[in-house]
């Protein structure tokens, strides 16, 4: 672990693999989507252990504790020693809400739903009646 005791808001982001890239983050910042007790920061926001900040990736808004401070970008298996993922469960429940109705509630002119999306939507419309390749051979 580093020995900092302060680090850029936008190099944390990357290194913890929040966002894929630095200016990703600090993208994310500059649109008022990364917040630190309810305050928009900017990305170049010095963050300190045991902060909390919230991050808006729509329609969910995570929330992570700092555990650790470090500007290098790691390997996945080492995220869990620098955050915590304090996110409440109602905010995961949206995600799932979103996901099912996500292709109900097409924006005109996006086309036809896909194949997959299609079969999705009639198990959902109708869940008794058995998928097109679970048919029955009557004889």
């Amino acid at each position: 672990m580093t020995l900092k005791n302060e680090v850029r808001i936008d190099k944390w982001m990357w290194a913890t693999r929040l966002f894929k890239t630095r200016t990703a983050a600090a993208e994310a910042c500059k649109k008022n989507r990364v917040s630190i007790g309810g305050i928009s920061v900017k990305p170049s926001r010095m963050i300190k252990v045991d902060e909390v900040l919230q991050i808006r990736k729509p329609p969910v808004t995570f929330s992570f504790r700092v555990l650790a401070l470090t500007e290098h970008r790691m390997g996945a298996k080492q995220v869990p020693e620098y955050l915590e993922n304090v996110t409440p469960a109602q905010e995961y429940e949206l995600l799932e809400i979103g996901k099912i109705s996500g292709f109900i509630d097409r924006t005109r002119g996006l086309g036809r739903p896909t194949k997959k999306e299609r079969r999705e939507l009639e198990q959902f419309t109708n869940p008794d009646e058995p998928d097109d390749g679970d048919f029955e051979m009557e004889i």
